[in-house]
Order: structure tokens, then sequence, then C-alpha cells
């Protein structure tokens, strides 16, 4: 029971309440204005000591008001100083640039180099009087004029003093001194931040400004550029001063890769072993630079130098042996140069260092990789050719069948690089990357690496035909296997230590789908390889659907027995197609034959309902009928055969419960094979076309209504009805002759009637209609006739007549609408 107070009393509570939140308000945002003008104060307001404390706070502390954005300066003190003093330094170095270049020649030598010198030791002792006075950012500016008077100096020192020196050897000799005192001058005034990095750049100059002045080759212009990044590692290990070291750490990457870059394409284009020694030399002393730095680096930075320095022991190496050896062998002197390192890297190196050299290898041993993808694409899709030409003649070699323009000298060393990477593979998935075991990757990459270079074996070997058909074949039985045998996979995964809970891949993994991956491209080449001779292709195809078939009632898992089923059923329906083709049977008549292979998945997918392949295999002789009636499609009575056994097919399969949504495709296919015999016999008579589909859908409706009803019939006839009424009734306007209307409407009156007896809504609407109609098509020429013997006035007379006779009896005629209305309502 609730008691609730007046309306009066519990306004009063209301208001009191309100109140007492009003005053929490006005609380909470005194409170809060103070603290914002605390944290926005940079320091306490200056008191007035003859000001006495504020009214109402007895003495305590005012809170300051924030600064509002009116108040507030556009820039703080230090940043418009930096401008000022930055703007002073770019105006007086152009100062001295125009005095240097412009006002020179008014001055003698005495007095021009007097001027200099005056203003640059000006310029550089300035900012020790500054430093010393705490004026830091002024100093940075004084000082930086200084270093580009010392520039402007050396420039005068040459033209007034030196003119006839070399141009590029006087810049090497005054930028390395000039980085010499600009470092000094950096290191005695430690404060500075400018002259330092200054010198850094200054000292990336000397080096292969000499090399350029002494005209030197490319090799030796390489070598300067390996002493500068030598400097630059130098200076980022043991360098002092803010940005020096991440500066020189890029300058470092910056010559030391364009060092690389340079040797590696002399090494490449060597023409003999002691033209590419040279290069080599350079290239181990890059590597040597990259491993110190590597090993004196801090641990997150020793990667990317180990991983540079094995790309450069490789190439060295590999560059030396490579014009020992014939050109299609190359890439695999470098991949061999590769496996080298990993086995030079297991000694006891702190493990970035491992995992960097190890990269290195790993980028050298995947180049590789993609140099041997070309010719294994050309071994699997080579055969395409054949499809064209099939049964043409069998070649004598593998090379001819697989491809007659491809020059095959160059795939002969694939299989031992896709080899060789794939045991590095397994001997290396073990290996962990934070902490993480990779062997499932590992594993999977080996698996497909030995699979291709297997694959390109024969092709690489030119073996004969005869030889390379059946060894093809045998290359889609060994990774089905393994795809089909979880155990082997494991222990090819590594997994053999593992508890047996999880000691076996499951049954979609990684393993398995690229076993079963490498079965499919291999059962896909051999068939086409298989199309050059007929005897071949029969065999080919026999021993496919056998393996795939066994795979699939043999194998475990989700993936591979649907998968195998399903290219069972494609090598069958393949299988059936070349017998037909054997009796050089047409391609309506070869349909047929290919019908054979859903009958008979139909067939077996009633003995095995409810397994796993079976629905993926039931997909898979759909998709063979509709090629059977692709292949009849250029003969209209063959094609019409073709759908009725399809629709035969269809009904068969709707007979399963589980498989019960098949009927609607047997009932249309039964239908299209209907309209296609009529349409090949000249049947041009609508009925002929709507009967078929009528007398179905009615008695499916009969069906329906005897199991439920209270199902409407609309739903269970009309669709029916409507099939023939409608374009019966289309055909029947157009029509002169007397007997389609005569029949359509005996058979709509017959519609009718029986709606009415049996109380039908939709029979006795759509037959009624059809009646009406037909009868008003018969009696439109009369009416025509008696319109024009009447006179023009009588029609509008006649229509006055009839709404003075609608309006008197108005009432009674809405009763009988309404009476009607609820009638046919009453109906099903």
């Amino acid at each position: 029971m609730e008691n609730a107070p007046p309306p009066a009393e519990e306004l009063i509570l209301l208001d009191r309440e309100l109140g007492q939140l009003e005053i929490r308000r006005t609380q909470l945002l005194t409170r809060r204005a103070w603290l914002l003008s605390a944290m926005q104060a940079a320091q306490p307001a200056p008191q007035n000591p003859f000001a006495g404390p504020a009214p109402g706070f007895g003495g305590g502390h005012v809170p300051r008001a924030p600064m509002t954005a009116a108040s507030a300066p556009d820039a703080s003190p230090p940043s418009a100083q930096n401008v000022l003093l930055a703007l002073g330094g770019i105006l007086l170095t152009i100062a001295a640039i125009a005095f240097t270049l412009v006002s020179w020649g008014h001055m003698g030598i005495g007095g021009r180099s007097a001027v200099l010198g005056a203003v640059t030791a000006l310029a550089l002792s300035a900012p020790v009087v500054l430093l010393r006075r705490g004026l830091v950012s002024t100093a940075e500016s004084v000082a930086a004029l200084g270093l580009v008077l010392t520039v402007l100096d050396a420039y005068a020192l040459h033209r007034a003093a030196l003119p006839a020196a070399d141009g590029l050897a006087y810049a090497a000799i005054s930028s390395a001194a000039l980085a010499a005192l600009w470092a000094a001058y950096g290191l005695g005034l430690g404060r500075l931040r400018i002259p330092l990095p200054a010198a850094l750049v200054a000292v990336q100059l000397p080096f292969p400004l000499w090399a350029l002045a002494s005209g030197a080759g490319p090799l030796t212009l390489t070598w300067s550029l390996l002493a500068t990044a030598a400097l630059d590692v130098a200076v980022a290990l043991w360098g002092k001063g803010r940005g020096v070291r991440p500066m020189a750490c890029g300058a470092a990457w910056l010559a030391g890769a364009w060092a690389l870059l340079s040797v590696g394409a002399m090494s490449v284009t060597a023409g003999d072993a002691a033209d590419a020694v040279r290069p080599g030399v350079l290239l181990l002393a890059i590597a040597a630079l990259a491993l110190f730095a590597a090993w004196r680096a801090p641990s997150p930075h020793t990667v990317a130098p180990s991983v540079a320095a094995g790309v450069a022991a490789i190439a060295a190496v590999g560059g030396v042996v490579r014009p020992a050896v014939p050109d299609a062998w190359a890439v695999p002197a470098y991949v061999l140069c590769a496996v080298a390192l990993l086995a030079v890297v297991r000694v006891s190196l702190p493990r970035p260092m491992v995992l960097g050299l190890a990269s290195a290898s790993g980028a050298v041993l995947a180049g590789g990789t993609l140099w041997a993808l070309p010719p294994l694409a050309v071994t699997l899709l080579g055969p395409v050719a054949w499809a064209e030409r099939a049964w043409s003649g069998a070649p004598a070699g593998v090379r001819d069948a697989l491809s007659a323009d491809l020059p095959w000298s160059w795939t002969t060393a694939t299989p031992l690089v896709l080899l060789t990477t794939a045991a590095v593979l397994l001997a290396a998935r073990r290996l962990t990357i934070a902490d993480r075991p990779w062997h499932t990757p590992a594993a999977c990459a080996a698996l497909a690496l030995t699979w291709a270079a297997t694959f390109a074996t024969p092709a690489a070997l030119d073996l004969r035909y005869a030889v390379a058909v059946p060894l093809y074949a045998l290359l889609t039985a060994a990774p089905l296997a393994l795809a089909a045998r979880p155990t082997a996979l494991t222990r090819l995964s590594g997994n053999a230590t593992r508890p047996p809970a999880t000691a076996q891949p499951g049954p979609g993994s990684a393993l398995a789908l690229t076993g079963l991956g490498c079965a499919l491209a291999s059962a896909v080449s051999v068939s086409l390889v298989a199309l050059a001779s007929q005897a071949a292709t029969f065999a080919v195809l026999g021993f496919l659907l056998v393996l795939f078939g066994a795979a699939a009632a043999l194998a475990t898992g989700s993936v591979a027995p649907p998968v195998s089923a399903c290219a069972a059923v494609v090598f069958a329906t393949g299988l059936a197609g070349a017998v037909a083709a054997a009796f050089e049977l047409p391609a309506h008549q070869v349909a047929l034959a290919v019908l054979a292979v859903p009958v008979a998945v139909a067939v077996l997918a009633v003995r095995i309902r409810g397994h796993l392949t079976a629905l993926p295999m039931e997909i898979t002789g759909a998709a063979a009928a509709l090629l059977a009636v692709g292949l009849a499609s250029g003969d209209a009575p063959a094609l019409a055969l073709v759908l009725a056994l399809c629709g035969v097919i269809a009904a068969g399969t709707a007979v399963r419960p589980d498989r019960r949504f098949v009927g609607y495709a047997a009932v249309a296919l039964f239908v299209l094979a209907t309209w296609v015999r009529l349409g090949a016999s000249d049947v041009a008579t609508p009925e002929a076309y709507t009967l078929p589909v009528t007398v179905p859908a009615l008695a499916v409706g009969v069906l329906r209504r005897r199991r439920d009803r209270e199902a409407s019939s609309w739903t269970a006839y009309g669709p029916g009805l409507a099939a023939t009424l409608l374009p019966s009734l289309i055909a029947a306007w157009g029509d002169e002759h007397w007997l389609r209307p005569l029949l359509l409407g005996a058979a709509a009156l017959a519609v009718t009637l029986t709606g009415a007896r049996q109380r039908l809504q939709a029979l006795l609407v759509l037959g009624g209609s059809a009646l009406a109609l037909v009868a008003l098509h018969e009696l439109a020429p009369y009416v025509v006739q008696v319109v024009g013997v009447l006179p023009r006035w009588l029609p509008p007379a006649l229509a006055g007549l009839l709404l003075l006779a609608v309006g008197a009896t108005y009432e009674q005629r809405l009763r009988d609408a309404r009476r009607l209305r609820d009638t046919l309502g009453r109906m099903h």
C-alpha cells in the first residue's frame, strides 16, 4: 500500500531539495574556479601591502581569476627571443656572404684578410663571453655566424692565396680542416649545440672529394664511402653532444648503403674471378665494419647492421664463385653461400647478431626461391596448351610437352635451389622468434618447396615423356598421402614431443592444407600433360580417380575427405568425356556420357548419407550435370533429353527426406525439358507450354490442401491456374478463330463452378474473371456493330438512365455488394 502526500506538501518538498542542490552546485563551481586559477597562474598574484583583506573572507587568500584568451600573450619570451636571434644570425650571414662575393675587389689583400679574420675571430670568441653570462641562445646565433665565416675564410684563402690549387683537392683539405676546427670548437664549448653536428656534416666530404680529385675509379670512390661510413660509426659509438649520435648513425647508414649497392653491382658484373676479388675484398671490409658496429651497438640496434654484414659477406664470396660456374648456376652459388653463412653463425654470438645474420641468409634464400618460381610456373601451367591440340601425339621429351619456346638451360638448377631452401627451413623449424616457435610455418613452406623441387626435376633433367608422366602422377599421390595422414605431418612439423592431446595437427591444419594444395596442383598439371597421348589420358585420369576416391574414403579430418571427393568427381567427369571422345561422338552425345557421373554420384550419396563428403560430392555432381547441359546446348532434342534426365536425377534425390528441396529443381528441369522439346518441334501454341506447369502445380496444391485444410486457395491453386489462364486469355484476345475462346471459356466455366461448389475463392475469382473476359471478347464485334447503328444520342441517354436506376436502388445495391464481399471472404 502506497501513501502519497498531498500535492501541496510534495511541491514544498521538491522546492526544498532543489534549493539544497543549487547551494551545493554553487559551492562546487566556486571550488572549480579556484582550482583552475591555481593551475593557470605561473606565480602568485602580487600582494598590495597597503590593501586590507577582502571583505567576507576574514583576511584569507583571494583566489586569482584565470587569465582570459584576450589577455594571454601570443608567444612566450623564449620563443620570441629565438626568432629574433635566428633572424639576426641569418641577416649577418647574408651580409658576410655579400661582402665576400660582391665587395671583395674594392679592398687590398691585406685589408680583406684583416677584415675577415677580425670578424671571424670576433664571432668565434664572442660565444665564450656570452656563455659566461648565461646568454646561451645568443651564443648559438653568434657561433653559427662564426662557422659560416670560417667557410668564407676558406673560400677567400683559395681565391686570394691559392688560386692555382685544384678545386676538388682544396675542397677536400678545407672540409677536413673545417671539420676538425668545428669539432674542437664544439668540444671546447660544450654548451653549444651547432658546432658538433656541423663538424659531422663536414666530415662526410673529405674522402669522396679526395677520390674525385685524384681521378679514382668507382672502386676507389666506394672505398672513400666506406672510410666515411667508418668515421660515422666511430662518432655514433663514441661521439659527444646532443643529437650527434643519431645523426652519425643515419649518416653511416647512408654512406654504407651507397657503398654496398655500388660495390655489389661491381661484383655481379665482374667478368672473371680475378675481377671479382677486389669488389669482394671491399664487400668483406663492409661486412667487418657492420659486424663491429653490431658488436658495439646496444641491443635494440644490433640486428640491422648484422643483416647488412651478412648480405655483404654473401655477396663477397658469391661474387667470386659466380664467374667460375655456368650462368644457370649463378643464383645457386649465392644460395650455397647463404647456407654456409648459416653454418658459421652457429658459433657463440649474441642472439641479436645471430638473428641478423640468419635474416640475411633468409633474404638471399628467399630471393633464390623467387628466381626459381618462373620455371616452376611453366612446369605447372605450360601443359594448358594441350587442351587445344589434345591427342595430337606424345613428344619425346617432357620439355616439349611443357613448353617448346622456353630456354630450359637456365632452369636446370631450379630443383637444387628449392631443395636447399626447404632443407634450411626444416633445420630452422625450431628457431624461436619472440619466444614463440614457428615450426608449423617452416614445415609448411618446406613441404611446398620440396614438392616444387621434385615436380621441377623431370623438366630440369629432360626426362622422356613416358617416364615423366608416371613420375608426375606419383608426385600427386605423395602429398595427398601426407595430407590424409596427420601422424606423418606431425613428425614433419616436429611436434612428436608434444602431449598426445595436441600431438596431431587438426584436420584443417596448415600442413594438411599445404599437402592437399600440392596434390591438387600436381593432379591438374599431370592431367593436362597427359592430353598429349590418348593412352596417357585414360591412364592418368583413371589413376587420379582411384587415388582421390581412396583418399576421400580413407582420409581423416574435415578438409581432405570432401576435397578429395570433389576431385574424384571431377576426374570421373573428365574420364567419361574422354571415353566418349575416343568414339568420336559429337558434343551432344558426349553430354549423355557425362550424365553417367551425376547418376553415380546420386546413387553413392544415398549409401553415404550423413557423411561429410556427401554434400560436396553432390554439388560437384550437379556441376557435372550443368556441363552436360552446356555440351548438349547445340542440339535442341538432345538438350531436352539431357534436361529430362537431370530432372529424373533430381527427383530421385528429392525422395530422401533431407533433400526434399531438390524437388523444386526437378520440377523446373522437367518443365524446361518440355519447353525445349516443344520448341524443337516448332510448337507455338502457348497452352502446350503452360499446361506442363499447371498440372504439377495443381497436383501439389491438392496435396497441400489435403494436409492442411486451412491453407489458402490462392497459395494452393492460384499459381497453377494463373500459369495457364493468363497466357491463354492473352492469346484468345488476339485469336480470330473460335476454337481457343470456346475451350478457354469452357475451362473457365468449369473452374468457376468448382470454386463455387467447393467454396474456393481463388478458383471462383480467376475462373469467373477469365470467363467474363472471354465472353466480352466474343460479344465485342456485335457491340461494335450495334453501337454503329444506334443514334449517337442514345449511349449517353442509356448511361443516364443507368445512373438514375443505380441511384434509386443505391442502398439495396450496397447491401448486395457487402453480401457478396462477405461470401467471398468466407471462402478459402
